[in-house]
């Protein structure tokens, strides 16, 4: 006999959460191994740019963060050659130098306590919207993650190696998830690597459905109070978690080579489903 088709959708939706905490389990992935995954999931999700973009995580010691090494793609980056840098990028562990232009990431780490991992790229439906000085305009139900959670900075301040790149962008960020820079690229800041891949992914695919509608039509609103209640039930640790391990899966199918020893690394209860 069924008991939930006369509740509420308020008593559903804490339902749906107290069932995704329970049935998703933590990932056992450390940040270098999570931080190695999404750069191989970026490359397949188009985010590839040459040496453009980069990709960050907070470390264990305050001030520090781990990062590609500069010269390498995104498809090349493993646990073992990532970077141990801190605030003035000088390297503390690994070999070569990281990109200059990650100055910035350390301006919004201090300007952002809850961002642990901050990706900046530059995929082509994202650029191809920046040049338009368009901001990213969120109608569909799937990009809700994103609904009044991406600023947009309408004004390119040039190369990102200055300190005052550092002010301007973390300025426009706020405190949102989100920046579409024009000109330039994206920026998500996420709680997680797994939130902020997840977003990183996301944005991209909402630049390329913007431009296909733009090309068919005027864009229509959704409902204000619909898009925060979907925004809030997409935005959850869990469902990040749950969105990167099917894209970890994915990727180790290609890339297992980014992870030292990828069977005994990846988490238990991932192999077949999520």
């Amino acid at each position: 006999m069924a008991e939930t088709l006369q509740a509420s959708k308020a008593d559903l939706v804490a339902l749906a959460h107290r069932r995704m905490q329970a049935a998703i389990a933590d990932n056992a992935w450390t940040t270098r191994q999570k931080l190695a995954l999404t750069c191989r999931i970026l490359f397949d999700a188009g985010h590839d740019s040459g040496l453009a973009g980069q990709i960050t995580a907070r470390a264990e010691a305050p001030g520090t963060y781990y990062t590609q090494r500069l010269g390498l793609g995104f498809d090349e980056i493993t646990e073992s050659n990532l970077l141990l840098v801190d605030e003035d990028l000088n390297v503390l562990e690994g070999e070569g130098m990281a990109n200059p232009a990650n100055r910035f990431h350390s301006w919004v780490y201090r300007a952002r306590p809850d961002v642990a991992c901050i990706i900046h790229t530059h995929p082509p439906h994202v650029s191809a919207l920046s040049m338009l000085e368009q901001p990213l305009a969120v109608a569909h139900m799937d990009l809700c993650p994103l609904y009044e959670d991406c600023a947009f900075l309408e004004t390119w301040p040039g190369i990102p190696v200055g300190n005052e790149e550092g002010e301007i962008i973390s300025a426009a960020l706020g405190d949102k998830r989100a920046l579409l820079l024009a000109h330039h690229g994206q920026l998500v800041a996420g709680g997680s690597v797994e939130e902020a891949a997840q977003l990183a992914v996301l944005i991209e695919r909402a630049a390329r459905l913007q431009l296909l509608a733009m090309a068919a039509g005027t864009i229509r609103p959704i409902p204000a109070p619909l898009a925060r209640e979907a925004h809030d039930w997409t935005s959850t640790p869990k469902r990040a978690q749950a969105s990167f391990a099917y894209y970890a899966r994915r990727a180790l199918r290609t890339h297992a080579d980014c992870l030292d020893d990828a069977p005994a690394t990846r988490p238990a209860g991932t192999e077949g489903g999520a």
